[in-house]
């Protein structure tokens, strides 16, 4: 028999084998780079090619689980992304890693929707909010590949080579869990086509994603920036707001799930934001190396719920199947996403980065506003998928 614990570690461990695998495949970029000659510009339209393929995958990913179940495209889509990843390290030309990565961001999000799925029937199942502690896992995993690249590169393995022991390291964990990955029972046949306008709750929750994805693919790109212009901290501690920023939003994404259970999601969510907006207002009025740190670990707290809890509640509406649901709602936040970061450089270039910095703080002023629960206003007639 296979029980809700035993599916919940199988979840595990394939949320830690996603998060693994990008890891990895991050932490080689810069020999990428060196392997084909890229110039900083050249090596930011290369990495387009990720979050367009990830982009692509969405419609597909929502129409695949709400037809074929989540549990059969995690299967195929989980052996399918370990096999891809050395092929990325092994494209003798560009012309050739240019498609590979597209279908890399492809699986990547074909896999993120049908294990967000599983775990919300999960979720259900246990009647009781983990899905955040997934999304700890695949954080907690960001680290491990970076470890794990980190030795790689001493041991001089190529990113070839470097992706093999991944995707081995990874096909011993689908073997192993794929036998507790079961049909999900929460497969409504409400839904239809991904790309129609969502409701206004998927709409709302849309925008508060959309915020926090952008926010966090800020802090992902342009932290150690900010440390070397702006903090202007020794070179050894240009790292030390990302370290700050990823180990509080992987701390908090493990503890947001009780606290959750207590004052409710949308309680969570809106102090979440005001988290945000501290931190980043800190960081900026006061950019010293001790404030600024303080003010990425009170940043990655904000954001540590903000996805995980946004798809718990879009996974739970009334018109639209969970896969169609998460499916729209990503698409939404995935443009925040791919927003932020320019959005950043472009603002930075006209004034300065610390305005640039000072206007990302709004995005948390938002999502506390969106997030205030007044019923008929916000989230009419949803409060039993919220809470």
């Amino acid at each position: 028999m296979i029980t809700n614990t035993k599916r919940r570690v199988a979840l595990g461990s394939m949320f830690f084998f996603l998060g693994l695998c990008f890891a990895s495949w991050a932490a080689r970029i810069p020999d990428i780079q060196a392997k084909f000659d890229l110039s900083e510009g050249q090596l930011g339209t290369l990495l387009l090619f990720l979050p367009v393929g990830s982009m692509l995958g969405l419609p597909i990913a929502g129409w695949s689980v709400h037809h074929y179940g989540s549990r059969r495209v995690i299967l195929m889509g989980s052996v399918a992304y370990a096999l891809t990843l050395p092929l990325i390290g092994f494209s003798p030309q560009i012309w050739i890693l240019v498609p590979v990565l597209v279908v890399y961001g492809m699986l990547g999000n074909i896999m993120n929707i049908s294990l967000n799925t599983q775990a919300l029937d999960l979720e259900d199942q246990m009647g009781k909010s983990i899905l955040a502690s997934f999304h700890g896992l695949w954080s907690m995993a960001g680290f491990a590949g970076a470890g794990i690249g980190a030795g790689m590169i001493f041991l001089d393995f190529n990113p070839g080579q470097h992706y093999l022991v991944v995707m081995a390291i990874s096909l011993v964990i689908i073997s192993t869990a794929h036998r507790y990955i079961v049909k999900e029972k929460n497969n409504s046949e409400a839904g239809g086509l991904v790309l129609k306008r969502p409701d206004d709750l998927l709409l709302r929750v849309g925008v508060i994603s959309f915020l926090g994805m952008m926010t966090e693919g800020c802090l992902f790109d342009w932290s150690g920036v900010y440390f070397k212009k702006v903090v202007q901290t020794d070179p050894s501690l240009i790292a030390l707001g990302y370290v700050a920023f990823m180990g509080a939003m992987a701390s908090g994404r493990f503890i947001t799930d009780k606290i959750a259970a207590k004052y409710t999601k949308v309680a969570v969510i809106r102090y979440s934001g005001l988290l945000i907006f501290v931190g980043m207002t800190l960081s900026v009025v006061f950019a010293t190396i001790y404030t600024a740190t303080f003010g990425f670990l009170l940043v990655g707290l904000g954001v540590a719920s903000i996805i995980p809890l946004s798809y718990s509640i879009a996974g739970r509406s009334k018109l639209y199947s969970p896969s169609i649901a998460l499916a729209l709602v990503s698409t939404i936040s995935f443009f925040g996403f791919l927003l932020g970061p320019p959005l950043i450089g472009f603002i930075a270039d006209l004034f300065s980065l610390k305005t640039s910095f000072a206007l990302i703080a709004l995005n948390g002023v938002g999502i506390a506003i969106l997030a205030t629960y007044r019923k008929q206003v916000f989230f009419p007639n949803q409060e039993n998928l919220i809470k």
